[in-house]
Parts: C-alpha cells; structure tokens; sequence
C-alpha cells in the first residue's frame, strides 16, 4: 500500500512539473532575465546562468510557483538533469529568492 502511495506521489509531481514547465521557449524575455540584462554593468547571476544551461532548453523560468513548490520540482530536476548540488542551490536561489 505504501508503495502504491509512493508512486501515484511520484507520478503526479512528474505530471505537475512537465505541465509547469512544458511551456514553449518564446522570443521575448522573461521578467526574471530582464532584470539580470537591464543594467549591462552587472554582473550576470549565476543562478541564472546555471538555469539556462541546464533548465532552458526545455523550460522558461515559471512565474508562479510558490518557493515551495520550486525546491519540490527542482529537487526532482536535479536527478533527472544531473545537476550537481551547487548547481541546485543556485538554481534554487535564482527562482526562489
């Protein structure tokens, strides 16, 4: 029963996670990269660069998830992605500052 339990949890923060994030990429910026590219003489964050190699090539920045929300997914990203634990907190940082 547990294990039952386990996967339908499982299954549907898989199904949660691909429906936020399965957006189309489109051509205008996303508020969050917007504010990293309107003032040239600032240093680009790293959150937001880890997220792009790694998260935007199949996913835009969400808008609305709540900072809880944003670890569960990233945490399940992490595995699926391989990202390394800094990468996840930077990321996280990024998203959910």
């Amino acid at each position: 029963m547990r294990t039952l339990c386990l996967t339908l949890l499982l299954i549907s923060l898989l199904g949660y996670s691909l429906k936020v994030f399965a957006t189309p990429q489109t051509a205008t910026p996303t508020p969050k990269a917007s504010k990293t590219t309107a003032n040239k003489n600032t240093a680009p964050d790293p959150g937001e660069q880890k997220f792009k190699e790694n998260c935007g090539r199949c996913h835009n920045p969400p808008d609305s998830l709540s900072p809880r929300e944003v670890k569960a997914v990233v945490r399940h990203m992490r595995v699926r992605a391989m990202l390394s634990a800094e990468d996840e907190q930077l990321i996280l940082k990024y998203l959910a500052p």
